[in-house]
């Protein structure tokens, strides 16, 4: 079993923000109690006496919020790079995933749904892939937010006559559940993953998607795991399109 954790970065309704992402990190049931370990370990690390009081939320550590304001933009940086850096020491199986659209080029379109979609599919596609190790199934798990009830409906609807590519999602075996991302540290991870990927499309920011780039599920020199959605796939040079173009029938 696998479970894929995911959270959102970047506003929909944001004018000023060019990219809506959802991202996160998808874990084998076996190795959740040592990644949510090695990130208590850091949390720790920060507030030895109530770590629990430390919740790892990149945006409000990038921006000085909270607890945060009492440290420099330096040591803030770190804290965020150290928290992706937890995957360094994992093992293989725990890969991430992440969807970045860029708003403009889908007008009118749901773009929560649509990053859904998108990322449970190739989540699916990985699953598939390793059946042949066993049946693999996986779910989903989501910080709360205000899309739980349209994105469960969505996931109903991927299981009975599936999405836009004809799959029905057969390895994910329930539809997502949503948690506060306080009880959980690796929706804490997933929170960083999507903010890594949002600061690279967005601000063409490259310092936290650098500490992720090599974990993103692959298959064949093709990175499945990251995908970008905008008009210029012919000429961007991102991970994720260039092993597209490499490989003509993989789908966008």
């Amino acid at each position: 079993m696998y479970i894929l954790y995911l959270d959102e970065s970047g506003s929909v309704k944001n004018p000023t923000e060019e990219y809506f992402v959802l991202g996160g990190v998808a874990v084998p049931e076996v190795s959740i109690r040592w990644l949510s370990y090695e990130l208590e370990k850091l949390a720790e690390s920060i507030d030895p006496a109530n770590p629990r009081q430390v919740e790892f939320h990149a945006a409000e550590i990038f921006n000085g919020g909270g607890l945060w304001g009492k440290y420099n933009k330096t040591d803030r940086i770190k804290v965020i790079k150290d928290v992706l850096l937890t995957l360094n020491k994992a093992n293989p199986g725990i890969v991430t995933f992440a969807c970045a659209i860029k708003k403009n080029a889908y007008p009118g379109v749901d773009l929560v749904e649509m990053a859904y979609e998108d990322v449970t599919s190739r989540f699916n596609m990985m699953l598939q892939r390793l059946s042949g190790e066993g049946n693999q199934l996986g779910i989903t798990v989501f910080d709360k937010c205000s899309y739980e009830e349209s994105l469960q409906s969505l996931a109903r609807t991927f299981r009975q006559s599936g999405n836009k590519w004809g799959s029905q999602l057969r390895n994910i075996c329930e539809i997502p559940v949503f948690i506060d991302s306080k009880a959980t540290r690796i929706i804490q991870l997933a929170d960083h993953v999507s903010y890594a990927v949002f600061r690279r499309y967005n601000a063409n920011d490259l310092n936290y998607f650098n500490c992720v780039d090599s974990r993103f599920d692959q298959s064949d020199g093709v990175i499945h795991g990251l995908s970008h959605k905008h008009a210029e796939t012919r000429t961007c040079t991102c991970p994720a399109c260039i092993t597209r173009r490499q490989v003509p029938s993989t789908r966008a």
